[in-house]
């Protein structure tokens, strides 16, 4: 079964590390990964550039609106994924809990929905 864990960060946390410890993190990240894609866990990973660099689309009564940045003001912004193979969210959770940024924001895990099974239940 396939989940994402999604990548939250708390930019007032993640400023508050100390000088290197970002970088520090981030190298034991990537390691961390590697050896989960060695493992055939992960199946793809992406971290994203600050919620500042984005564009939020939204139609509302056949009016398109492109706004600058997110949305919606959090606390914690979305910084990255990853997409694993586990067979349960036990698991799933066991393997967000091994990265280190559930210390500077938080990793939601949730199950990806099986598409092909959605496209055949519309007939698409």
């Amino acid at each position: 079964m396939k989940f994402l864990l999604m990548v939250y960060t708390d930019p007032v946390l993640l400023d508050a590390l100390p000088e290197g410890e970002f970088d520090r993190l981030m190298k034991g990240c990537l390691h961390k990964a590697d050896e989960l894609r060695a493992a055939g866990i992960l199946l793809d990973s992406q971290q994203l550039e600050l919620p500042a660099t984005a564009r939020s689309v939204r139609t509302r009564n056949d009016s398109t609106h492109v706004l600058d940045g997110p949305f919606a003001e959090a606390k914690e912004v979305f910084a990255g994924f990853n997409l694993i193979e586990a067979p349960n969210i036990e698991e799933a959770v066991r393997i967000a809990h091994s990265f280190p940024w559930t210390r500077t924001g938080s990793i939601e895990v949730r199950p990806v929905r099986d598409l092909e099974a959605v496209r055949e239940r519309v007939g698409a």
